[in-house]
């Protein structure tokens, strides 16, 4: 069900939750970001993933910049008004619904992760247009069905949909369960729905690994790369739209993206579930 963080019984619970000392993935991109929703022990991580690889900085830059160009792309020529947002990321401005109802004031976005802080920077910041609709939900995106249950609340799931994983199946590391995972998510939406993904790559830079393995030795969130081949498969039997999965640098860049020296290793695609 949509996330009940205003009941004090439910803030507790969450809050419990939290722990200060171990580096959270969504904390540690926003502490890598500049932003301030992080604790030391996150900004400690930051510190010792940049030392480990110049590209972990602009990773996060470029990722950022592709999710945003695919939202774009999805409501202004796909023609989507619903989103399921899985994994969020706490992000500073750019937000899935800040860029959808920028768009289309009546887009419909469901934010669902498992992560509390997470969970109350988008009940705080998620604020929608009258004509649309914003909605947190808390769910494990390792269990497809209470996300997509907890979605039809929000959402009309007779209509397309499209899906986020920005980020999302590189913290499946099994990869029979990310393709479960995918699988599900897509039979669940109807034809004309989306799938849109980053995910960091083991194919692009034999140094990508140095970052993941750092990562693996100091959090409990298990981390993995995926090759353009293990990606396509999560992505089997979807219309990829043009120019395909690709590093995300080159998914339709914009003049005002950033760019950076180093070659991102990170793929990006949109596809279309026929």
């Amino acid at each position: 069900m949509a996330d009940s963080w205003q009941h004090d019984s439910t803030r507790r619970a969450k809050a419990a939750r939290v722990d200060p000392t171990m580096p959270n993935p969504a904390r540690v991109g926003d502490a890598l970001s500049g932003g301030r929703n992080n604790f030391e022990a996150d900004r400690r991580a930051a510190r010792t993933l940049l030392a480990t690889s110049p590209v972990v900085s602009g990773a996060v830059t470029e990722m950022r910049a592709f999710h945003q160009r695919a939202v774009r792309y999805l409501v202004a020529e796909a023609g989507i008004r619903q989103f399921i947002d899985i994994g969020t990321r706490l992000a500073m401005s750019g937000n899935t619904h800040e860029i959808a109802q920028s768009l289309a004031q009546d887009c419909r976005i469901v934010y669902a992760s498992s992560d509390p802080v997470v969970l109350s920077h988008a009940r705080a910041l998620a604020m929608s247009t009258a004509a649309g609709a914003v909605a947190a939900l808390d769910a494990d995106p390792r269990y497809p069905a209470a996300i997509i249950a907890g979605a039809a609340e929000t959402l009309d799931l007779d209509r397309p949909v499209a899906i986020l994983l920005m980020g999302t199946l590189a913290f499946i590391v099994n990869d029979a369960l990310a393709a479960k995972i995918a699988a599900s998510l897509v039979a669940a939406v109807p034809a004309g729905s989306y799938v849109a993904l980053h995910h960091q790559a083991s194919d692009l830079d034999p140094a990508a690994w140095r970052p993941i393995r750092r990562w693996n030795a100091i959090s409990d969130r298990q981390m993995t790369l995926r090759s353009r081949g293990e990606l396509a498969g999560l992505l089997a039997g979807l219309d990829l739209v043009p120019p395909g999965l690709v590093p995300v640098t080159e998914w339709r860049p914009e003049p005002a993206d950033p760019v950076f020296e180093h070659a991102v290793p990170v793929y990006g695609a949109v596809a279309r579930k026929p």
